[in-house]
């Protein structure tokens, strides 16, 4: 098995610079109101020079910096943002887990035979991403799911660490014990006053010291995770759960009517896969790439699944028209998605 866990740097904050680059040079904080009980979501690398960090209350964030700009998260756009990135990732990589909007976990196993290969494989994945969004991400590559998490944060922003297989427990051995993906606050207090202070040390307990600290399966889980061993294979039920066709233009393009033909034509493709499948969607999705990169969508949903290209193409250009009228602009690219996707059943009719 050779996973990768992608992780977006500051992706919060990413987004709020590429819609307005202004906020680059200045310490950005995304979160709360600094003035009342906030809390910071995410500060991009200007601001965590200061010490600021997610979680951290927004009054604190203030203090340490009285000059860094605030923020409201804007969730919706952040969600069109995720979208667009992990659409493209599934380009390089199709199978997918994702775990929050700006993470989740790679099955590079499926396009690369070693960890040479696997490299090059997250090098184009960051290539992707970085080309289709102007987002750039951190990825870490293992032979499973807690050491990829590990290695993903070890050189942000925009860093590959690759660890091949072997050499898990030697990787994990130094860092301190909580960073092991699992253990919490209470896990932590306990092994620290144990003298338990790095992964190896967790790691080396023997079946006596961890009943006393973590007893259960628990602690049995969380001591091999810290010896690099994790069976967890990649969790697709909630992946699949929508399908979708883009086109990026040679020229930016203001022709409306141009536009809802490349919709129409789209529709028709969505159309064709649902009938092929035997199955009905509920939600359209029209997503719209501006010159400059910004992303917007627009979404509608039905009280009754629908697999006729006539109908997803109506609503598809009436999203667009929609998506135009709140922010009038050129587009580089223009896509259609459906979601709330369910089986049918034909009925037959006995005489």
């Amino acid at each position: 098995m050779i996973v990768a866990h992608l992780d977006l740097d500051a992706f919060f904050a990413a987004v709020e610079e590429l819609e307005n680059p202004e906020l680059r040079s200045k310490p950005l904080i995304v979160g709360g109101n600094p003035h009342g009980r906030g809390v910071v979501a995410t500060a991009n690398y200007e601001a965590r020079r200061f010490g600021i960090h997610s979680a951290m209350s927004a009054a604190e964030a203030l203090r340490r910096c009285p000059h860094a700009v605030f923020v409201t998260p804007r969730h919706t756009l952040y969600r069109d943002y995720s979208r667009a990135v992990w659409a493209v990732v599934r380009e390089v990589v199709p199978t997918v887990e994702r775990t929050g909007l700006d993470e989740g976990y790679l099955d590079v196993g499926e396009v690369a035979s070693d960890f040479l290969a696997a490299r090059a494989v997250a090098e184009a994945v960051q290539t992707a991403v970085r080309a289709s969004t102007s987002l750039t991400c951190s990825l870490g590559v293992a032979s499973c799911k807690v050491v990829a998490k590990v290695a993903s944060d070890r050189r942000k922003p925009g860093g590959i660490v690759v660890v091949p297989a072997g050499s898990e427990a030697w990787f994990l051995a130094p860092f301190d014990v909580r960073r092991l993906p699992g253990i919490g606050p209470r896990a932590e207090e306990r092994l620290r006053a144990a003298g338990i202070e790095t992964i190896a040390a967790l790691a080396a307990l023997d079946d006596d010291g961890l009943k006393r600290l973590l007893p259960g399966s628990v602690g049995e889980m969380l001591r091999d995770r810290a010896r690099g061993i994790d069976p967890r294979s990649l969790d697709l039920a909630a992946e699949r759960i929508s399908i979708s066709v883009e086109n990026t233009f040679e020229r930016d393009l203001t022709d409306r009517e141009r536009l809802h033909d490349e919709l129409r034509r789209m529709a028709g493709e969505l159309a064709k896969h649902l009938h092929d499948r035997g199955q009905t969607a509920r939600t359209v999705t029209t997503k719209l790439r501006y010159a400059d990169f910004s992303i917007r969508s627009r979404s509608t949903s039905l009280e009754v699944g629908i697999d006729d290209a006539n109908r997803i193409a109506e609503l598809a250009c009436g999203l667009l028209d929609r998506g135009l009228h709140d922010r009038p602009g050129a587009l580089r690219l223009v896509g259609v998605g459906v979601s709330g996707l369910a089986e049918y059943r034909q009925l037959t009719l006995i005489a």
